[in-house]
């Protein structure tokens, strides 16, 4: 019931694609799901909108982060305290879904906001599934953007009250790291992990083959961006990060699910890793980006064996 999804990049809704899907046949489940925080239409999850939501202030203009205006954390309205419930609502529409799919034991990695991750987190234990760690990504650099209160101040008129507070700044610190929720879905109760790794071949970590400097691993993950790494999405992951990830919890030809493709990031890894991979994908221009990503990746690889079998005769 799979084939027509295994090692593709499908244009659709995840929650009418996810039912397409055989029931506890994907391995792992590894997804940079939208976060919620209005970044940009497609991480628009609410009904509360505005005018100005998504917009462009002059002092946005050409920056390379913060390009689009979201809402103040207090809200434009009474209306916006209904956001986080609304985006938890969104994820248990397609966690429900995705719950029957997974194998008993398997682990799900969900990339989540600092500020929405708990959702993504009751969202997921009310489907079902069990939190087992949250991780952090520690990342290479953070976009910052904490404005001066005396400066606010100054432009006011308020020239004692600035030199009052100089020095201050409002908004946050820089935002060097992101959470991802680790959860497993519940194997057969009075059966033990080691019961359910020799039935499904999910559930155990690959800690020999995951070690860092000699260490093994930790739940801080310090990944970065290849020096010619291919950037298509603002909020694309490392490749070598989702790489370890996929390394850490699954064997050769097991399944990965995505059914927030975006850059097509897990496909390339999966395929690195000689593992299988179902993606879905409602953007069509992060649709075609990624395909056309893959397919480079495909090119590239027949090249060098083209390369390697001259070399050998």
């Amino acid at each position: 019931m799979n084939k027509e999804f295994l090692n593709k990049i499908t244009l659709g809704d995840s929650l009418s694609l996810l039912p397409e899907l055989s029931n506890k046949s994907i391995d792992l489940f590894l997804s940079d799901i939208p976060y919620g925080i209005s970044l940009d239409d497609w991480d628009v999850l609410h009904s509360n909108t505005n005018s100005a939501l998504l917009g462009k202030s002059p002092a946005q203009e050409g920056k390379t982060g913060f390009k689009r205006r979201g809402k103040p954390i207090n809200g434009w309205a009474q209306s916006d305290r209904n956001i986080g419930l609304e985006y938890q609502e969104w994820c248990k529409d397609w966690a429900t879904k995705v719950y029957p799919k997974m194998k008993d034991g398997s682990f799900l990695f969900v990339f989540g906001a600092r500020r929405t991750i708990h959702r993504v987190i009751n969202a997921f234990e009310d489907s079902g599934f069990l939190l087992k760690d949250t991780l952090a990504w520690k990342k290479p650099s953070a976009h910052h953007r904490a404005q001066r209160v005396s400066i606010v101040l100054e432009r006011r008129g308020l020239i004692e009250d600035a030199k009052k507070w100089k020095g201050w700044r409002l908004g946050n610190l820089a935002p060097i790291w992101e959470p991802i929720a680790w959860f497993m879905k519940p194997y057969t109760i009075g059966g033990t992990i080691t019961d359910n790794i020799l039935e499904n071949e999910v559930g155990a970590m690959n800690v020999g083959g995951c070690q860092r400097n000699g260490s093994s691993p930790t739940n801080m993950l310090d990944f970065g961006f290849g020096k010619n790494e291919t950037r298509i999405h603002e909020a694309q992951k490392p490749l070598d990060l989702i790489e370890y990830l996929i390394k850490l919890t699954t064997r050769e030809n097991q399944i990965v699910l995505d059914p927030f493709m975006g850059s097509g990031t897990t496909a390339i890894a999966a395929t690195n890793l000689n593992r299988r991979f179902i993606g879905f994908e409602s953007n069509s221009e992060y649709h075609a980006k990624s395909i056309e990503r893959l397919d480079t990746l495909t090119t590239d690889a027949s090249k060098d064996l083209s390369l390697l079998q001259q070399l050998l005769l």
